[in-house]
């Protein structure tokens, strides 16, 4: 199965990617995560994108398009995966169409998770990340918090926060959500492939309304 996670900053979508992984064995290719490794790799591409995303800003499509497409070829796509935060545009949308095509692959599913602008700030600004496996944590929302402050629960890592999440940022990220992804989320909903949650439940509440609407294709 292939499912692309379409929402708003901050909505959840890497809380939600994870917990696929863990109890289905979905693999999850983070777009920001995709960029975040080539700039810890100091590769060209990488030193070309530090400081757009630093100014929550987006690469261009060429670049991120192939981007993913050698992340995907590097993944086993026989097995179920997951797309978080791509694509983001119209543009984008046939690119990667174009990408799947190649590889003999259709977007089964766009999971929609929605979020209004005020929680979304929230969350972004108490988001911290383990940078040894990835796992997030919130500190201001309540939940998702680590054991102990400021370290990972699994590998004990120190977390950190990523230079992008600050209030300036995420608002410009929000608009150019509103601008750009609604035409995605039209686009794919016209196709019959959307699957709308409520994101400003708590994490367990909405991971167990993704599973019920995903039924028994989510393994």
């Amino acid at each position: 199965m292939n499912i692309i996670f379409l929402a708003p900053p901050a909505a959840g979508k890497g809380t939600y990617s994870t917990l696929l992984k863990e109890k289905y064995g979905f693999s999850h290719i983070s777009a920001g995560d995709v960029l975040r490794e080539q700039v810890a790799l100091g590769s060209e591409v990488g030193n070309k994108v530090k400081d757009i995303m630093a100014k929550g800003e987006m690469v261009n499509d060429e670049l991120m398009a192939e981007l993913i497409e050698t992340k995907l070829k590097s993944i086993d796509i026989s097995k179920p995966f997951m797309l978080d935060g791509y694509p983001r545009k119209l543009n984008q949308v046939k690119d990667y169409e174009n990408i799947l095509q190649k590889l003999n692959l259709n977007v089964d599913k766009v999971l929609y998770i929605n979020i209004d602008k005020e929680t979304g700030l929230k969350r972004i600004l108490g988001r911290v990340t383990c940078p040894k496996c990835n796992k997030g944590y919130n500190t201001l929302t309540g939940y998702m918090a680590p054991k102990v402050d400021g370290i990972c629960d699994d590998c004990k890592t120190p977390l950190v926060s990523r230079s992008d999440d600050t209030k300036e940022a995420y608002e410009k990220r929000y608009d150019i959500y509103l601008n750009e992804t609604q035409s995605v989320l039209d686009y794919y909903k016209e196709k019959g492939k959307v699957i709308e949650v409520d994101g400003t439940k708590d994490p367990d509440s909405v991971f167990k309304e993704i599973e019920i609407l995903l039924g028994d294709k989510n393994g």
